[in-house]
């Protein structure tokens, strides 16, 4: 374990309160249009119900906006000296009717309740310094993990595996255990490149099986992009004598050095690999080369313990082809060998697959047989799986830190959604704090789900698909009128692109939904097209008041689960922290917690 020294100060739970106070402020007059649904826009007049400015103006302001969207400060005007909020926030809506009267004072809440203008984030750089992570010596700063992963994951994988792998030398763990794993790309790179044991949970038996294929062939081809041009201090360069012959008969603890000399004739592999090899393969590699430039490395994070075979981690073209019968036949029997060891749980560097599904009460010890003193990842969990991750950290004492990225916001649980209700879910995905359970408060499941929107990609230039937010939300006029459904439990789906126009899809909507096509002639369905055509400009400002209006009730759940943290006894360090570019992964935020290190020095 890395010299324990101090972590980057985080706001405490009283601040946090704070700002929640302030927020809640605002929200109480936003949420009715975060929680209104872009179906019912017509059927409702949402627009003349909530807005009372002209979308053209609402609009142009609401550009301006998203185009400056980014992490800098905002200072909002005259703000309350406690901390509770914006003084003139009557100005942005109207006391009475709560419609919208300032887009511009709208546009400026919005932005100063966002997670990066709350000041409410660690610097990513600032925590891998703490964590006592030497940039020169990041094993994936150099490394593109794009053959098995699109542009978004490897991303995504790149960073919070570096954190990842920085807290767990922090804290001395070597265990992890990746909840909702999915494909196991995460899991994948933990393992093979930073020497980690990590069990990939999922609840999908599909995801489990793919996973073990995906990572037996990651294993196979696994590459690793580095600048032959620049050898700097990590690079280790292998010169074997082309004449060396091989060995007919391998012995056990000449298996790596027989293999290795024979396929690496003038390669050059730098210290990446070395993670991936067996600690006896490296350690014959040092006594037999007197030349190596590597700097010294601790032999527990290089070991495999034989687990698995040197081939399976070296870089395509690492390999020269051999017509020589007995070379193959001794890969064949490595390969055979490294099947019958891999199994062992309590080898290091393995990612072990499993398919569970993980509440607040799962019992860890019945899934994992092995487990020990562990770091509980998730890397974009589902719905109420985030705030069960964060549950099971508090509660169960051998699991000592947590990385969470949550997502899909709109599947959470809500305690107080359905308020008839006399008892309240157990376990709820939101609210976790006591000050908002003391609160009861509910955002519903329309606002959850305009915190999915993206407002970073928006201002880039990815806008929202308006024509067909606009087929639907007129085709939900046409069904209401003409068949008495005011609300329908049934989905159009995406069925926009297929259609070549508002007719076809009417047609195509109504013959899915199940409803009499015969009710309604061509010319009453382009009745309705050129009746609200003219009024699209509304539906299109009103989407971009949700978009603008999403990051705030993404910085509630985020608050929410950070304050939750905070509350717990045991718990050490709490943070929030930006690991991904927004416009490449919207979901960008880990939350993170560190328990009391007792049991260790």
């Amino acid at each position: 374990m890395a010299a324990a020294g101090p972590l980057p100060s985080t706001p405490d739970l009283p601040t946090l309160h704070a700002k929640l106070r302030g927020l809640l402020r605002f929200l109480r007059g936003a949420l009715p249009i975060s929680s209104a649904h872009t179906v019912d826009f017509y059927t409702e007049s949402l627009w003349q119900e909530l807005v009372d400015l002209p979308p053209a103006s609402v609009l142009a302001a609401l550009r301006t906006s998203a185009a400056e969207a980014g992490p800098r400060e905002v200072l909002p005007p005259r703000e309350a000296e406690s901390g509770s909020g914006f003084i003139d926030l009557p100005k942005i809506f109207c006391e009475s009717s709560q419609k919208l009267l300032s887009v511009e004072a709208f546009a400026l809440a919005a932005k100063h309740y966002s997670v990066p203008n709350l000041g409410l984030c660690t610097p990513f750089e600032e925590l891998l310094t703490a964590l006592r992570v030497n940039k020169k010596q990041r094993i994936g700063e150099n490394v593109k993990a794009t053959q098995f992963m699109n542009t978004k994951k490897s991303h995504e994988v790149q960073a919070m595996s570096e954190l990842i792998s920085s807290i767990a030398d922090y804290c001395g763990l070597k265990q992890i255990i990746d909840v909702g794993s999915g494909k196991g790309y995460l899991s994948s790179f933990l393992s093979l490149k930073y020497g980690l044991n990590v069990y990939g949970i999922d609840s999908s038996n599909t995801n489990t099986h793919g996973a073990k294929e995906r990572n037996r062939k990651l294993k196979k081809h696994w590459k690793l992009h580095h600048s032959p041009s620049k050898v700097d201090a990590n690079t280790l360069a292998l010169q074997v004598p082309k004449e060396m012959k091989v060995q007919k008969e391998l012995k056990c603890k000449e298996d790596f050095e027989s293999v290795l000399k024979n396929s690496l004739v003038n390669q050059e592999l730098s210290t990446d690999v070395l993670p991936d090899f067996s600690g006896f393969a490296v350690s014959i590699i040092r006594k037999q080369e007197g030349n190596l430039h590597a700097q010294p490395l601790e032999e527990e994070n290089l070991c495999f313990e034989n687990g698995f075979s040197l081939l399976e981690f070296l870089p395509i073209g690492a390999i020269e082809p051999t017509s020589s019968q007995v070379f193959n036949t001794e890969v064949s029997e490595i390969r055979r060998e490294r099947r019958n060891v891999t199994s062992k749980p309590s080898d290091s560097s393995v990612y072990s697959p499993l398919t569970s599904f993980i509440t607040a009460d799962s019992v860890l010890h019945d899934i994992i047989q092995d487990l020990e003193d562990c770091l509980m990842v998730g890397l974009h969990t589902c719905g109420d799986l985030a705030p069960n991750t964060l549950r099971i950290f508090a509660s169960k004492s051998e699991v000592k830190g947590v990385c969470s990225v949550g997502c899909c916001y709109h599947l959470l649980s809500e305690e107080f959604e359905n308020q008839h209700k006399e008892c309240a879910q157990e376990n709820s995905g939101f609210p976790m704090c006591r000050y908002l359970k003391e609160e009861r408060w509910c955002c519903g499941r329309n606002a959850r789900m305009s915190a999915c929107l993206a407002l970073e990609r928006v201002a880039v230039g990815q806008g929202l698909p308006t024509e067909s937010l606009f087929y639907r939300a007129v085709l939900q006029n046409i069904i209401k009128d003409y068949y008495g459904i005011s609300k329908c439990d049934r989905h159009v789906g995406k069925i926009y692109s297929k259609c070549s126009s508002f007719l076809d899809y009417v047609r195509m909507s109504l013959k899915k939904l199940g409803l009499d096509e015969s009710k309604v002639s061509e010319e009453i369905i382009m009745d309705y097209y050129e009746k609200h055509k003219p009024r699209m400009n509304e539906l299109e400002a009103f989407n971009m008041l949700k978009v603008v209006l999403a990051p705030c009730i993404e910085t509630l759940i985020l608050l929410d689960r950070l304050c939750y943290l905070k509350e717990q006894e045991d718990i050490a360090w709490s943070a929030l922290v930006k690991l991904f570019d927004p416009v490449q992964s919207p979901r960008c935020y880990a939350v993170i917690a560190l328990k009391n290190q007792r049991d260790h020095s």
